[in-house]
């Protein structure tokens, strides 16, 4: 209510002035233009101006010191209405140039109040003239008209000048009318926004997160608490200031994604990720940076203590591992030494208790000489070769190392020359564990497929076989040093084949599913193909 009041006030305090501005210039432009010989009643018209700014005085008096101001609204618009109807009267009456003033506050009724004191004021003002108007048809008012009029002539200037004031009420009204809501919906919309702002805000600087947003040279527009948190510096330090005053790193222009920086504040040496995006406007139109960045400095921490547990977890498991790998023909060679010592072999069993010595001590190189290609490898040499002729010797070898299993064939999909910048001695080691693993595969026979494809700089060399498969549960833990599901295996053939394939930045993947069979993907990068 106090606010309506307070508008209310405005608008009347706006219709005093207008009432002075107009007086003044009108009377003082018709006086200037036209002389005072126009108007014969010149005294009396001093007279009504002079009363109503003794009226306005008394308006702006009460204005300050009456609660229900409503009643002194109409009070001054009805003294306007009879003001008017006097200078009308004063001047020529139905002839007179001032008719229109009767519009003006009807107008001003409508906008200053609402739509039915407009119609009010119309209805006054159209009671009011077309008294005036009849009184001087009949001559009771000593004002005569400046040329002939008849009877009809009078009742048209009543009925038109009705009309008008009826009109200018409706148009008014509706006009002022549909301000009034525009205005109330802008106001309620403006509330809105600042609702939201207010709750933008309390959003921004109660994230965990520390943020802040620059314009297009790089300077803080904004900066939220937890970038205060984070960085030891305070927003009014940095607010309006280029950014690499408090982060020397970020220099304008940005480019953005995600980057992690180190930063020192408060003594102490953070690590930080940041996020950095363009700020758009509504337009679409680029408006600055906006910056988020987070304190990683105990992530990393943790990261750092994990990777270090899971290393000592891996060393700990691959000891076991060697240790199981390495016990085992050491107890074979233990007892075969043991009987051969006590002499009580008869002499046909000495020689196999010789075979078997000799072949534990070869497999107990072969795990040492495995394990240290795994752990201790060679530097690549890298040179440009014909990656088809290294498969094709590759597999020529593999199709002869056991005769046992001719029942395997081997088909190769691909075609032409294609080279690759690589070390072939370790690629070759590679593609022989992969057939090696393919083939002891399928003990009943089946059919290995190598393929290669040379797509978007990558070489893609495919090892698929139709073999048993392996098992859901395993096929995370077959590229583990010692991991194996075969009795005689070391469980460092793809150990070491997935060692080599990532010194030379490549993928080695598989997909399988028991019963199935298995495929092996090696991507190399930086192909080099002939015509």
């Amino acid at each position: 209510m106090s606010e309506d009041i307070s508008a209310l006030k405005k608008k009347l305090n706006a219709l005093i002035a207008f009432r002075i501005i107009f007086v003044i210039l009108l009377f003082g432009s018709s006086f200037f233009f036209l002389g005072f010989e126009r108007f014969p009643y010149i005294r009396s018209i001093s007279y009504l101006v002079a009363f109503l700014f003794m009226a306005t005085i008394i308006y702006i008096y009460l204005l300050e010191r009456m609660r229900d101001i409503v009643p002194l609204a109409y009070t001054q618009l009805v003294l306007d209405v009879i003001f008017e109807i006097f200078i009308i009267y004063f001047t020529g009456g139905i002839d007179s140039w001032f008719s229109f003033t009767l519009m003006l506050t009807i107008i001003a009724s409508s906008i200053v109040l609402n739509e039915k004191a407009g119609f009010i004021i119309a209805t006054l003002s159209s009671i009011l003239y077309g008294i005036l108007v009849i009184l001087q048809f009949y001559g009771v008012l000593p004002v005569t008209s400046g040329g002939y009029m008849e009877e009809k002539d009078y009742l048209y200037k009543i009925f038109i000048h009705t009309i008008f004031f009826y009109v200018t009420a409706y148009l008014s009204g509706y006009l002022s009318s549909r301000l009034e809501k525009t205005a109330q919906k802008l106001k309620e919309r403006d509330l809105n926004v600042r609702d939201l702002e207010i709750f933008n805000r309390e959003v921004l600087e109660n994230m965990p997160s520390g943020l802040f947003t620059t314009d297009m040279d790089g300077k803080v527009v904004m900066f939220n608490r937890a970038a205060e948190r984070i960085t030891g510096v305070q927003r009014d330090s940095v607010i309006g200031r280029k950014i690499d005053t408090v982060l020397p790193f970020l220099r304008s222009p940005f480019s953005e994604g995600r980057r992690e920086e180190t930063i020192k504040a408060d003594g102490l040496k953070k690590i930080i990720g940041l996020n950095i995006s363009m700020l758009k406007g509504l337009a679409e139109n680029m408006q600055g940076f906006i910056v988020i960045f987070q304190d990683l400095t105990q992530l990393k921490q943790l990261e750092k203590e994990m990777k270090q547990k899971e290393k000592w977890a891996a060393i700990g498991e691959l000891s076991s591992n060697i240790a199981h790998e390495i016990r085992n023909p050491l107890a074979s060679l233990k007892g075969s030494i043991e009987m051969l010592k006590e002499g009580s072999v008869p002499d046909n069993h000495k020689e196999r208790l010789m075979e078997i010595a000799l072949n534990e001590m070869n497999r107990l190189n072969r795990v040492i000489t495995d394990f240290l290609t795994y752990s201790r490898p060679t530097p690549a040499e890298f040179k440009i070769f014909d990656l088809h002729r290294l498969l094709d010797e590759t597999l020529e070898l593999l199709e002869n190392v056991d005769q046992d299993r001719s029942n395997v064939s081997i088909r190769k999909e691909y075609g032409g020359t294609l080279e690759v910048k690589a070390d072939p001695q370790k690629l070759r080691q590679v593609f022989w564990n992969l057939g090696i693993n393919a083939v002891e595969a399928m003990p009943e026979g089946g059919e290995l497929v190598v393929s290669t494809r040379n797509a978007d700089r990558l070489v893609e060399i495919t090892f698929k076989d139709s073999g048993s498969g392996i098992d859901k549960e395993h096929i995370e833990k077959i590229f583990y040093p010692f991991f194996t599901t075969k009795e005689q295996g070391t469980g460092l053939g793809l150990a070491i084949a997935y060692r080599i394939v990532e010194e030379h930045n490549g993928i080695l993947k598989v997909s399988s599913s028991s019963g199935i069979g298995a495929t092996f993907e090696v991507i190399l990068p930086g192909s080099y193909e002939k015509a």
